[in-house]
């Protein structure tokens, strides 16, 4: 039982190296959950630009945000471009990074409030992510990542992913906890 344990901690830390080792190849394309905000969705009163209106990062999510920044620093990540939705904790979470030049991307808005749009917004994230040069980084929402990876992700979670002709795969995953 003791050399089982070894060999998970020794597996999981080279699982962990891949994943970092996954956010460093060129072109690597990142996509990221919000750091934390407590709560689920936003309230009825949500306005675009305005952030008193949102559900928003607390001060355990600015921490977050600013330590997986520090983590991409110290091994050398930066991103050439940081994509965020218009909500203000996607975009406060990309500025407290630091990782790179942060600039709105509508397509990246969260479509929890209204399904309808899923389909062509993920195929518009798609073809952001196909036209973009160089390194990019997408902050964005639960239930975008999902529709374009076919998987969950945490607040503040990290997902390396490559675009193929049958659709999106996970090559890594990153997650430094509030």
């Amino acid at each position: 039982m003791k050399y089982l344990v070894i060999a998970l901690c020794v597996f999981a830390s080279m699982a962990s190296a891949d994943d970092w080792d996954a956010l460093t190849e060129p072109g690597a394309i990142a996509v990221m959950r919000h750091a934390l905000a407590p709560g689920t969705g936003d309230p009825a009163a949500f306005t675009l630009g305005d952030c008193s209106t949102q559900r928003n990062l607390d001060e355990r999510g600015r921490e977050q945000a600013r330590k997986i920044g520090a983590a991409l620093r110290e091994r050398g990540i930066t991103f050439d471009r940081v994509l965020t939705s218009q909500w203000c904790r996607t975009r406060e979470t990309a500025e407290l990074l630091d990782v790179g030049s942060v600039s709105d991307a509508p397509v990246l808005n969260s479509f929890f409030q209204d399904f309808s749009t899923r389909e062509r917004q993920t195929r518009e994230a798609l073809d952001l992510i196909a036209q973009s040069d160089g390194r990019i980084l997408l902050v964005s929402h639960q239930v975008n990542i999902s529709a374009l990876t076919g998987r969950g992700t945490r607040s503040g979670e990290i997902l390396a992913i490559q675009v193929t002709d049958d659709g999106v795969d996970v090559t890594g995953s990153v997650l430094i906890d509030p």
